[in-house]
């Protein structure tokens, strides 16, 4: 007899429910642990129960090391997002250097404020972190271009080599052919006779 499969919702009782918190989050360390072990991965698991206790589990590096990494994971996930939106804000790459191009180029630079300055400073460094990623995109692209090239001479080089190496052997076969003078008879050469006028 089968399992009977368990609707996903809270459950209502609240023994049940603390015993089944129990089972599942035993049987979530014990999968963490085995990921861990099976596929030498850096595993941390957090869990706090509906009362506010904490449970927590930690592979190979500690957990304070996983969670370091983590945090900085997200922080540059989120200055990415950041560099995104501000690039979208500031629409194309073109428009953000002009709008710092204007700002420098004004007839009252000696009169211009701090903040006006940061603000500058920031538009520098975004139009900087913009050009820089459409710079690495383009160079990985032009990468994977030669990489596809050099498979397709890769392929043609092998192709000619082969056709090289069947022309030398045909020629070697060539050379190697004697013919002796009884077999000169044996050819058929065409005979042209003379026209009678």
């Amino acid at each position: 007899m089968g399992r009977k499969k368990l609707e996903i919702k809270r459950i209502e009782n609240k023994s049940s429910r603390q015993v089944t918190f129990s089972k599942r989050r035993n049987g979530l360390i014990e999968k963490a642990r085995q990921l861990s072990v099976l596929c030498d991965a850096s595993v941390a698991l957090l869990v706090v129960s509906a009362s506010g206790k904490l449970y927590s589990f930690a592979s190979g590096d500690n957990l304070v090391k996983i969670l370091d990494r983590y945090g900085k994971q997200c922080e540059d996930d989120l200055k990415a997002l950041d560099l995104q939106s501000k690039a979208l804000s500031y629409g194309s790459h073109h428009e953000l250097l002009e709008l710092v191009e204007s700002k420098l180029v004004e007839s009252n630079v000696k009169n211009v404020s701090v903040d006006t300055l940061i603000q500058l400073e920031e538009h520098l460094e975004t139009a900087l972190s913009v050009t820089r990623a459409k710079k690495t995109e383009l160079m990985l692209k032009l990468v994977e271009s030669l990489k596809e090239q050099e498979k397709v001479l890769k392929e043609e080089n092998l192709v000619l080599a082969s056709q090289m190496e069947k022309n030398l052997v045909g020629a070697e076969a060539d050379e190697n052919m004697e013919i002796s003078p009884g077999q000169i008879s044996d050819i058929n050469l065409p005979v042209t006779l003379p026209l009678l006028n």
